[in-house]
């Protein structure tokens, strides 16, 4: 059974990577078998999602309630636009993206291919547009790039990042809504993990290991999300490039080994 120091680094884990630009699911993957957790649950996914999902709304509090009061606004539609494509490319290739996630074959080469783009992010230069100024054809593109992280070591956060800055959204704003438009993403996979969850066989785990893996979650993502948007403004993409990099070729030289 899970214990509760496991479920406190999987919920680190899960806030952390969520928001910085080095993808949640494969360091979720890799911590599980750090911990001989290879089925960990669907449960305990769900619930790690529930907290990086509170961490969003609470930092994002105004922009939720300026959609509450007006449902029908731009900032509506623009997270309508930007989640479309991880939508469509979901449900199309839903099987697909199941099976690899499961086996883990593909994680160290996403992992490579997400260094490429932090590090070509730095080659675009400075944009100005402000959240005001965001574009439904900007959130389009950016929720196409969106919809490339459904591999699982391909980062969400990193890749719609960086296609924010090359829709010329400055670096502060790129981040901003980057994390805002996560929270569409979180909720479906909360909503798709839910629907299998109730299909059975799932691992029994204990509430206060769910209620630590939770708040963990909630209290790092929250802290990823503050951090980076702030990290961003005077400093590059090229660090992160440099340690998926790393694990990239670290998971694959095990996996060559036979070893993982």
């Amino acid at each position: 059974m899970l214990s509760k120091i496991e479920a406190f680094f999987l919920g680190l884990i899960q806030g952390l990577t969520e928001f910085l630009p080095i993808s949640s699911t494969g360091h979720l993957y890799l911590g599980r078998n750090l911990f001989g957790l290879e089925e960990a649950g669907l449960l305990l996914d769900t619930m790690l999602h529930v907290g990086t999902l509170l961490a969003v709304f609470v930092f994002y509090k105004a922009e939720f309630t300026k959609i509450l009061k007006n449902p029908f606004g731009k900032l509506t539609f623009l997270l309508v636009v930007g989640t479309l494509p991880a939508v469509a490319v979901g449900l199309l290739f839903e099987d697909y993206f199941d099976e690899i996630s499961k086996t883990g074959v593909t994680i160290g080469w996403e992992f490579l291919v997400t260094g490429a783009f932090l590090w070509f992010s730095d080659s675009i230069k400075n944009g100005h547009k402000k959240m005001e100024d965001i574009g439904y054809m900007d959130a389009a593109i950016i929720g196409a790039f969106q919809a490339a992280a459904i591999f699982p070591a391909i980062s969400r956060s990193g890749l719609t990042i960086v296609a924010a800055l090359w829709r010329r959204l400055d670096r502060e704003t790129a981040a901003y809504f980057s994390f805002l438009l996560s929270t569409p993403a979180i909720l479906g996979a909360i909503v798709l993990q839910s629907k299998d969850l109730f299909s059975g066989g799932s691992e029994a785990i204990s509430l206060q290991a769910l209620l630590i893996g939770i708040i963990s979650s909630a209290v790092f993502g929250y802290i990823a999300v503050k951090w980076m948007i702030g990290y961003l403004k005077n400093h590059s993409l090229k660090p992160f490039a440099v340690y998926v990099w790393l694990l990239g070729a670290i998971v694959l030289y095990f996996q060559f080994t036979g070893r993982f």
